[in-house]
């Protein structure tokens, strides 16, 4: 898997060297980067920049790219034991999915689910997390229905963003819980949003729609933080 970046180069760098394996730079480094780099005992090389924008597909690499081991998703199971989570259905865009990632590990969530995919290419995601996606534990679980069920099954409480709901900011949070996100246009779906233990919305100050999956994600997880 290859990852690339200056900013993601040295978060792993920093973070999680363990799963590195070849360095692959396409720009000089001062002494004090090269110094750490070697210290890492990986094989580092050096590319031309037409090798370096076939690897990193056309982004703007920044000369600096890692290829790192591949991603291992965290068995459902397993994160069904956490406390507090966010379930995402077809949610597909890599750039939202980072976004959530970055926020939900920065205010304490302990899980991601990924409901309605059976895959995801997560590379992206750990560039537009900031590398965030290392850190937080995330699942896939195909069935939102099943994955609704199992959680309810595990003592969790589900909440729906849904802009029927009640606004988010008259509640208080303790124990297991989850909020449910759908895609940008089409929401939950009304049968999932049935389903679920209460359904939650963020009060506009304007008249206006909606907000974007990935800010609507970051206030529901502010506003659910235990008290």
């Amino acid at each position: 898997m290859i990852v690339y970046g200056k900013q993601i180069f040295h978060y792993i760098i920093d973070h999680h060297s363990h799963i590195i394996q070849r360095i692959l730079l396409n720009k000089n480094v001062d002494a004090g980067v090269w110094n750490k780099l070697q210290r890492l005992g990986v094989k580092i090389e050096r590319i031309d920049n037409k090798k370096a924008q076939a690897l990193a597909k056309g982004g703007n690499h920044q000369g600096f790219l890692l290829e790192i081991e591949d991603y291992v998703f965290t068995p459902f199971e397993v994160v069904k034991n956490f406390d507090f989570l966010v379930l995402l259905y077809n949610v597909t865009d890599i750039g939202n999915i980072g976004s959530i990632v970055r926020s939900a590990y920065a205010l304490g969530v302990d899980g991601l689910v990924i409901s309605g995919l059976k895959d995801l290419k997560m590379e992206g995601v750990i560039r537009r997390s900031s590398g965030a996606a290392l850190d937080l534990p995330i699942a896939l679980q195909f069935n939102l229905y099943d994955a609704i069920k199992e959680l309810q099954d595990r003592n969790f409480l589900v909440y729906a963003a849904d802009m029927q709901g009640e606004d988010v900011r008259t509640k208080r949070f303790h124990g297991k819980r989850a909020i449910l996100l759908g895609s940008e246009g089409e929401g939950v779906p009304k049968k999932a949003v049935q389903k679920c233990n209460e359904i939650l919305k963020i009060e506009m100050k304007r008249d206006f729609d909606s907000l974007n999956v990935a800010a609507a994600a970051a206030i529901f997880i502010d506003r659910m933080r235990d008290e």
